[in-house]
């Protein structure tokens, strides 16, 4: 483990000094190589996807763990989004004249050496790679074991076109010991490894969290919040509700618990019934809920969870107040949404919510790197520092001082 470690901390010095053309020229090599490779990574898949079945993964999870030719023209799309967007190392960020006359600028670098740990998702392998090569910074890349198969192939694919560019191919890689104690060692290599991110389920994020000793910016759980206030449009709460839940109930930024005004809960939620029965979805309510839908109880764990899955929790309250009180306790710091046509309701929710994305009138399923014109995302953040939300390139950079002086001493 240390002399791979060792070698990526020594290759990074070798991507930070590319220039940004050559870094584009090479994405756009992936994204075609990954085209030109689909039918093999697709057989790999189909591995992963039966060993997934016999295992009794869920619908949610395997949804995630599936590729098709649409998808792999998907992974490399977002690779070729990737190199077309500004270069992200070498950004004047701020620069002054002290009063002695030293001229000092603030300028984005790569951070180094990137360990990202996920799990299910194989498209994550191309992001991921492709982000932290564009940022400057060597990826190590530990994928689930349910998707080892299909993760081998994209690697495989992505450094054998590193290496016709003559380029070394620990620029990307895969962690070669996969196991947990192989991710437990990694995470405590600060002396080759600058930052780790976790994305996944609470298990790996805690796991990840309490044993690093390298620094972490962890992508944790999303238990995300729709409040549907006394003043929405009805027919758009049903509409955003409805996408909010049911696009793709299995990944982070889903809808998890639905919160609707008193004053208006008789005549929204038998409309949100109707629409949501329509989608299959499991409906569990409060105890006020239930007086306006014939639905199942909901537990206080029921309003904790992230189903990532085709069920969803109701929660009436008497106002604002109670909406916003419900979503400090249970929220992730995630997305979080009101729909109101109340200018000054709005304004308070989008104050008084402590999460990366807050929304009015839209769909928590928005909180994605591309739906933000990032291009591919790392992840979503729910740290505070440094990066929060969807984390793209110009998050995997950090900055030093380049100082110009003229004999100046102190």
């Amino acid at each position: 483990m240390e002399k791979y470690l060792q070698e990526a901390k020594e290759a990074s010095s070798v991507l930070a000094s590319l220039k940004g053309e050559k870094k584009n020229s090479v994405l756009n090599k992936i994204a075609a190589a990954l085209e030109e490779n689909s039918a093999l990574i697709i057989e790999h898949n189909r591995y992963d996807m039966e060993e997934g079945e016999k295992n009794g993964l869920s619908s949610a999870l395997m949804d995630r763990l599936f590729l098709d030719e649409g998808r792999i023209k998907g992974m490399a799309q977002a690779v070729r989004e990737i190199a077309a967007l500004k270069e992200p190392v070498g950004r004047v960020l701020d620069g002054w004249v002290t009063d002695n006359g030293l001229r000092i600028e603030k300028v984005s670098i790569p951070i180094g050496v990137v360990g990202i740990i996920y799990e299910s998702r194989p498209n994550v392998t191309s992001d991921a790679a492709a982000l932290c090569f564009k940022s400057g910074n060597v990826a190590i890349l530990k994928g689930g074991k349910e998707a080892q198969q299909s993760n081998e192939a994209i690697a495989k694919i992505i450094q054998n076109t590193l290496e016709e560019e003559g380029l070394p191919k620990g620029l990307i890689s895969l962690l070669p010991d996969s196991s947990r104690e192989g991710v437990a060692k990694l995470i405590k290599m600060d002396r080759y490894v600058d930052l780790i991110i976790p994305r996944g389920g609470e298990a790996l994020i805690r796991f990840v969290n309490e044993n690093a000793t390298v620094p972490v910016v962890k992508h944790d759980k999303g238990l995300c919040h729709t409040y549907i206030h006394k003043d929405a449009d009805m027919d758009e709460a049903v509409k955003i509700s409805i996408n909010a839940k049911c696009q793709r109930p299995g990944v982070c930024n889903a809808m998890e618990t639905l919160i609707v005004d008193e004053e208006i809960a008789g005549a929204v939620l038998p409309k949100l019934k109707a629409a949501f029965d329509e989608y299959s979805t499991k409906l569990l309510g409060d105890e006020k809920t239930r007086k306006f839908i014939d639905i199942e109880a909901a537990s206080e764990e029921d309003f904790d969870t992230e189903y990532l899955a085709n069920i969803l929790s109701i929660k009436v309250v008497e106002g604002i107040d109670d909406a916003i009180a419900h979503i400090r306790k249970y929220g992730s710091g995630h997305s979080e949404a009101i729909l109101t046509q109340n200018y000054g309701a709005a304004e308070r929710f989008l104050n008084e919510i402590d999460a990366a994305c807050v929304y009015v009138n839209a769909s928590t399923r928005f909180t994605d790197g591309g739906a933000f014109g990032f291009g591919a995302e790392v992840g979503i953040s729910t740290n505070k520092l440094h990066a929060r939300g969807p984390m793209g390139i110009n998050d995997l950079t950090t900055y030093k001082y380049k100082i110009y002086g003229d004999g100046q001493i102190r």
